[in-house]
């Protein structure tokens, strides 16, 4: 057996090779669809004379691919072995070689995982990028100011622990234990995995982790990021985990809880790219997508969407709905490419990946009833922003704090700055949602009957801001002492 500290790089030579190969089949059966049709119409002007100018041409280009795929796939295993044997180090703990895995887990990690292949990632707790064992000492020695208070992060499709850190600042998990004392478990999985399989992966970890933690745990915060999130509700569901009773909050960022639009483009598209055969190996390139991108389809977090069920067809039943847990606080954060979600690119784009609407559990069929205080919109930012950026962590202080004292020190401070929670307001009540002047809604670019309620929900523009909202969205701009100062809504005395 190889040795796993080497091998994965070695499985990766291998594995790009035989894609390769898989890659030159498909452009041969492109070529030869298309051959087919322009021989077809040739033949109808000039009759049998064709047919043996086609016996050649078949015969060359099949035997010029043929080759090229039998090359690839052959030199495959001897090229694995061959980097096998040189290589020192294992990729995925090393940034740009986990990095590299991570997306080639999104896209086929639930082959890469039936394949038993060392590429295929086990759901792990995380340290500078090296796996924790799960037990007390392991545990002690990885996080020796270990506290009672524990706040898990799960990261999204094709990102790994280390995308928290996005543009080498500290993450939201280092700074929450300087500033209040909590501490933050990184965790690190197979994002090409079914959502319910990876939920029940991390039912099971978290067990582990309470047994095993350094003192005994009293509180678990749970924060995920895009596929995260729902991962996090499907563990939560997870039946007889003693943990869920530890559960106090779940923070998630861009989740697309009733789904990802791409995601449905990308499953018609593959049925249309299938009808004819001069793209049917693109439809067939797309359908290899991994069951972690397809549950992204309708946010399925449950076993039953799709055991037994025919993955391409192209009506599917509703997801099994999944309820919020009781007594925990859930809070949901959501941005848009645009300064208001009910701005049309806003409205259909969302944060480029996720739309607004699918963030806060809302569709026409669903709606998970998030308690409109417990919502965070950022205005002008993208799906990846969500990650690390520090209005969000001003709010994690104050969702995740314990008790009323700071969360009051939180929001007067650290969010309004020196103008205080009574300033802030009157300056909301003055501005909508993008910080200007004016009722809100004012400068959307929008028709006058966009937000009226009364029009049918497909073909309504997502409001913009609510009267109650206002102050929500507010705090996701800059509230510095100078940017404040000289605005001429505030009186300055």
């Amino acid at each position: 057996m190889d040795d796993p500290i080497t091998s994965e790089a070695g499985a990766l030579a291998e594995l790009g090779l035989i894609e390769l190969g898989t890659a030159v089949d498909g452009i041969h059966k492109v070529q030869r669809a298309i051959s087919e049709r322009v021989f077809r119409l040739v033949g109808l002007g000039v009759g049998p004379a064709a047919k043996p100018v086609k016996v050649v041409y078949d015969a060359i280009t099949d035997g010029v691919y043929s080759t090229i795929s039998h090359v690839a796939t052959t030199a495959a295993p001897i090229a694995g072995k061959a980097v096998h044997d040189q290589t020192a180090g294992k990729l995925s703990d090393q940034s740009g070689g986990a990095r590299v895995l991570a997306v080639l887990q999104g896209l086929i990690g639930d082959k890469l995982h039936e394949q038993g292949s060392v590429l295929a990632t086990t759901m792990s707790v995380r340290v500078d990028g090296r796996p924790v064992t799960l037990d007390p000492d392991s545990l002690r020695a990885a996080y020796p100011g270990a506290t009672g208070d524990v706040v898990v992060f799960l990261h999204g499709l094709i990102e790994t622990e280390a995308f928290w850190a996005l543009g080498k600042r500290p993450t939201y998990s280092q700074r929450l234990g300087t500033d209040i004392g909590i501490t933050g478990v990184e965790i690190r999985y197979n994002t090409g995995l079914h959502i319910s399989d990876n939920g029940l992966l991390l039912a099971e970890l978290l067990d582990q982790l309470v047994v095993a933690w350094p003192v005994p745990v009293t509180s678990i915060s749970l924060v995920g990021h895009s596929m995260g999130g729902l991962v996090i509700r499907s563990a939560c569901a997870v039946p007889d985990r003693t943990w869920v009773d530890r559960v106090r909050t779940v923070v998630m960022l861009g989740t697309p809880h009733t789904g990802a639009p791409l995601e449905k483009v990308v499953h018609f598209g593959s049925a249309a790219l299938s009808a004819l055969p001069e793209t049917r190996p693109f439809g067939s390139l797309l359908r290899r997508r991994s069951t972690g991108i397809r549950d992204l389809r309708f946010g399925s977090l449950d076993e039953r969407d799709w055991r037994d069920r025919e993955p391409d067809a192209l009506r599917a039943e509703p997801p099994i709905d999944v309820p919020l847990l009781d007594r925990v606080s859930y809070y949901c954060v959501t941005a848009t490419l645009a300064r208001t979600p009910a701005n049309p690119i806003g409205w259909v784009l969302g944060d480029g990946l996720v739309q607004v609407r699918s963030a806060q559990g809302r569709s026409r069929k669903r709606d998970m009833r998030f308690e409109r205080d417990n919502r965070l919109h950022l205005p002008e930012a993208h799906h990846f922003t969500l990650l690390n950026d520090e209005r969000i962590y001003e709010r994690l202080r104050v969702w995740l704090s314990r008790s009323e004292r700071v969360d009051e020190e939180l929001v007067d401070a650290a969010v309004a700055g020196d103008l205080g929670v009574e300033r802030r307001r009157q300056h909301a009540a003055l501005t909508d949602g993008d910080g200007m002047s004016g009722r809100a809604g004012q400068y959307l670019d929008v028709g006058a009957d966009a937000l009226d309620p009364r029009r049918p929900d497909e073909h309504r523009v997502d409001r913009a801001v609510e009267p109650d909202e206002v102050e929500v969205v507010f705090e996701g701009v800059d509230l510095t002492t100078e940017s404040v100062a000289p605005h001429r809504h505030i009186d300055p005395a």
